[in-house]
């Protein structure tokens, strides 16, 4: 079942869409449509018209295990948020950046040319950054951790405070 919750956090409102524990999309807005928008048709609840996401508590347990993730990492744990399942799909190469993303650990900064190098393809500089741009399930892939090649914060769907705010949480806890 598809389901949708959105958290507190002290960087606004941030909801979760998951199928099961798995996310399928995340951001920090309260616009469910919105991040319904992001993810693949392919893995959007079957049916006529709009998908369904039923909105549920955070205790809900479609959404507990990335809602507590949230948490933890919002009280000081910015593993946690790894250690959660995600799903998205799309060209075989988009696909494996996202799963290099997640290797990047916290507090841990790359830029572009150097996530591209990590992918294995040093060249694709743009189709790194585009896997950043595509990212579905913000804070779970953490995309906010790339970077400029000038070092600068570059862009972020949900605003550069929200991304320098992520980046210094990670930084203090590391």
């Amino acid at each position: 079942m598809t389901a949708s919750t959105t958290l507190d956090t002290p960087d606004g409102p941030f909801t979760i869409v998951a199928d099961d524990g798995v996310v399928l999309a995340s951001g920090w807005t309260d616009d469910v449509a919105s991040l319904l928008a992001l993810v693949h048709p392919e893995l959007l609840p079957a049916g006529p018209g709009s998908p369904t996401v039923r909105a549920v508590p955070e205790s809900a347990a479609e959404v507990v295990g990335p809602a507590a993730a949230v948490r933890a990492y919002y009280a000081g744990d910015p593993t946690a948020v790894g250690q959660v399942p995600v799903r998205q799909r799309s060209g075989p190469y988009r696909q494996h950046a996202w799963e290099v993303l997640r290797t990047v650990p916290p507090g841990t900064r790359v830029t572009y040319t150097e996530y591209a190098d990590r992918t294995g393809r040093p060249a694709a500089v743009r189709a790194a950054a585009g896997a950043c741009a595509r990212n579905a399930a913000a804070l779970f892939v953490p995309c906010h951790r790339v970077l400029r090649s000038d070092g600068t914060l570059g862009g972020f769907r949900y605003g550069l405070d929200i991304k320098e705010s992520l980046l210094a949480r990670e930084r203090a806890a590391a």
